[in-house]
């Protein structure tokens, strides 16, 4: 194998696949891209078994071939290499010989043959707008579990319809759910699936690399997603398991609310957790006649209380939430008026966004104890 590549483009493509690259060396090749060279084009894989990433950019090739490269130290140089052509040539026993200008490295590479073969691509089930899936995530994302036992929560659950795309996720203590019309075309009934949540963050990248007006080819087999946007492939594992019914939590009766500017809540929110207590961080919302209280106090830091002049008609009502729960929901959420949703003290309480005409969107908070 031998060809010559520009930084710029090189360094584009290798960037798309660091997310993807396996940290924990237990299985030394999954450290490594495969880096293959045909047909005037180079093609570069990297995957840690869960999920795997194949991209590729123009080269001239003078020899055609395979051959593993370690993933971090070659985006490590190829950064600091400077701007112009890149030779790269395999050498006897795996190595690579990497050539800018008058500068040469030899880096260790590993046998090709021992690197996993990714599945297939099978037929194009769907196309999604890249801009619609990116959307989705952002605000979902955030209230998926980091807790691994939870496996089933470990990822969201996308949900394509013909005339609709949405996605939810949950941790037990919140819930976000998006919602958009499109039509899907080709789709006839309701499709779920299981989206890991690193998958969702390398999508995510893929949205934001490509042009505004992008699509996912959409497929999916018994065992593996695929999201294939121009020139990158992204192959995931489906998360297997039952995701909890959502729709059964949603309330249905919370009929007080009152309306409030996202980011004048945000703030409020933000200075008011400062003195929360710091493994809860409980503060407590009051709603009467004379408007919003939010407060917080703490044995170790002391308390915080702010007041918000809004119009509310209904009975007075208290109750907690977990202000960073908050703060994450009103950093994914659009510009403009929040809608805060109530019951009672022991119910959860609906934020939503209400100057969103992309989507529709709900996030489901349980109420804490103060």
């Amino acid at each position: 194998m031998e060809f010559s590549v520009t930084k710029s483009a090189l360094l584009t493509e290798l960037s798309m696949t660091q997310g993807v690259v396996e940290r924990k060396t237990t299985i030394p090749i999954l450290s490594n891209l495969l880096v293959e060279a045909r047909d005037s084009q180079l093609t570069i894989t990297a995957t840690d078994l869960e999920l795997s990433i194949r991209t590729s950019c123009e080269a001239k090739v003078k020899k055609e071939g395979a051959g593993t490269i370690p993933a971090k130290k070659l985006l490590e140089l190829v950064r600091l290499l400077p701007q112009g052509e890149i030779k790269v040539k395999l050498l006897e026993n795996h190595w690579v010989e990497i050539t800018s200008d008058r500068k040469k490295y030899k880096l260790v590479g590993m046998a090709k043959e021992n690197f996993p073969a990714l599945p297939t691509m099978p037929h194009t089930l769907v196309k999604i707008p890249a801009a619609i899936l990116q959307g989705l995530i952002s605000k979902t994302k955030f209230a998926i579990s980091m807790e691994e036992s939870r496996y089933t929560l470990n990822g969201g659950l996308l949900i394509l319809r013909p005339d609709t795309l949405a996605m939810v996720a949950t941790d037990g203590h919140r819930l976000a759910l998006a919602e958009t019309d499109h039509k899907l075309t080709g789709l006839n009934g309701e499709l779920k699936v299981l989206v890991p949540k690193k998958a969702m963050d390398e999508v995510e990248k893929l949205s934001a690399a490509a042009d505004s007006d992008a699509q996912f080819d959409f497929a999916k087999d018994e065992s593996h997603l695929f999201f294939q946007v121009h020139h990158r492939l992204l192959i995931s594992r489906i998360l297997t398991g039952q995701f909890p019914n959502y729709e059964a939590v949603l309330p249905r009766d919370n009929n007080k609310h009152v309306v409030i500017e996202r980011g004048e809540l945000t703030d409020a929110v933000r200075r008011v957790s400062q003195l929360a207590d710091q493994r809860s961080h409980a503060v407590k919302f009051s709603i009467s006649g004379e408007g919003l209280e939010i407060s917080a106090s703490s044995p170790e830091y002391g308390e915080a209380k702010e007041n918000i002049e809004k119009d509310y008609k209904g009975d007075p009502i208290a109750i907690g939430f977990n202000s960073s729960y908050m703060l994450d929901f009103l950093g994914a959420a659009a510009d403009g008026p929040v809608s805060i949703e109530l019951k009672d003290e022991q119910s959860a309480g609906q934020l939503r966004p209400l100057a969103d005409e992309s989507y529709r969107y709900r996030y489901i908070i349980m109420p804490m104890r103060i």
